[in-house]
């Protein structure tokens, strides 16, 4: 992994938040906060993953998580919680959940799992729109100018490349028994 993710642990118990970045920040960029209101000040478009307390003074982690829909941002959310799973969990909108205590290797393997879910979407989104240009073009021109032209070269190799990775990426998933929950936010028909 890379520099590039950010992480934003939420818990009220510092402790346990300082020892969860520990635990991260040698492969990712790392930032806690304390409490809810903490964790919403720090809450930024480029924090990819949140691993988030449920219970918390104050606000809690479910109101960070429903703030954090509702402000639209796009990340990724792991609760992290001594709370046993109920049914309430069905309408929340996190992408993974984990009942404490966490050892170190859970908990990396879930942040790998939930940002390489992140880079799967991106990856197959960009995809289906170089596939999309490329029919366009493809419907519009001969192929004579298709073959001359440099930048319909570029977006095909770069349409490869990519189903390439998306490939790659599905595999390593099904490896992890990691699938389904890459296809949470695409809902395709078929």
């Amino acid at each position: 992994m890379s520099d590039e993710t950010e992480i934003l642990v939420v818990d009220d118990e510092a402790r346990l938040a300082d020892l969860f970045a520990a635990w991260l920040d040698t492969d990712w960029a790392v930032e806690t906060a304390y409490d809810g209101e903490e964790a919403l000040e720090k809450m930024a478009s480029s924090v990819e993953v949140v691993l988030l307390d449920r219970r918390m003074p104050g606000l809690s982690g479910d109101e960070v998580l429903a703030k954090i829909r509702d402000a639209g941002y796009d990340s990724r959310v792991v609760m992290v919680t001594a709370v046993d799973p109920d049914f309430d969990i069905i309408e929340m909108g996190f992408d993974d959940y984990l009942v404490k205590p966490v050892s170190k290797d859970e908990l990396v393997e879930i942040v790998e799992n939930v940002a390489s879910r992140s880079d799967y979407e991106s990856d197959i989104q960009e995809y289906y729109a170089l596939v999309s240009k490329k029919a366009l073009l493809e419907s519009e021109k001969a192929d004579r100018e298709l073959a001359d032209n440099d930048e319909y070269q570029d977006l095909c190799e770069r349409a490869v490349e990519l189903e390439e990775r998306v490939d790659e990426t599905v595999s390593e998933m099904r490896s992890h028994d990691d699938f389904v929950g890459a296809f949470q936010d695409l809902q395709p028909e078929n």
